[in-house]
């Protein structure tokens, strides 16, 4: 028997550009300008960005979703990098992806060894790559640098519970132009900074 078609088309594989757009779409909300440049490097409009996020939170929230360590290489492919790291008394394993929109910075998953389960998932810079110098609140720009290398800049920072489960926050004290310490709030999301709220002189 000929099968009848069913007019309903095959869904589209999901793609890394695809992927590159969910973590956009996520940064959109905090700081839009870097956002569009980026969205518009990939050859992407808003509608794409739009579907690519919508798309992806189907999968995650799908009944039958896959685990999500498999998802991210079923999208991604394999990692570039696999490192096996102590966190605590656990063994677990970083796992990281190029992204073409970030060449300086990589994704990284951070997994238990025996499982495919996934305790973080943020922006990383890469190995080699040349680190941010972060000495005042100037430095502190968009996308210019990730959570650890702010924490470690501006140490000691007070982590800030975040909006979402890609969202962290930092408070810390920095040195405006003048030499003046501020207090700092730095909203990051996938591990990237977005922007900053500056109060102060601390006294």
């Amino acid at each position: 028997m000929v099968p009848v078609p069913t007019g309903r088309r095959p869904s589209r594989p999901f793609t890394p550009c695809d992927f590159q757009l969910v973590l956009l779409r996520r940064m959109a909300d905090h700081n839009p300008g870097p956002v569009e440049d980026a969205r518009r490097t990939l050859g992407a409009s808003l509608g794409d960005m739009r579907e690519a996020n919508r798309r992806w939170q189907a999968m995650v929230r799908s009944p039958r979703s896959r685990p999500a360590l498999s998802r991210y290489r079923s999208v991604l492919g394999e990692p570039e990098s696999r490192t096996a790291r102590r966190v605590g008394d656990l063994d677990c394993e970083a796992l990281r992806w190029r992204l073409p929109l970030w060449p300086d910075l990589r994704f990284e998953v951070l997994a238990p060894a025996a499982g495919g389960a996934v305790w973080n998932e943020w922006l990383v810079r890469a190995t080699g790559a040349p680190a941010p110098v972060l000495r005042t609140v100037e430095d502190l720009t968009p996308w210019s640098c990730t959570v650890d290398e702010a924490a470690r800049a501006f140490a000691p920072a007070r982590p800030l519970e975040g909006s979402a489960p890609t969202r962290w926050g930092l408070l810390f004290t920095a040195p405006d132009g003048s030499g003046v310490p501020r207090e700092v709030a730095a909203e990051f999301t996938w591990g990237l900074l977005q922007r900053t709220s500056v109060s102060g002189p601390r006294p």
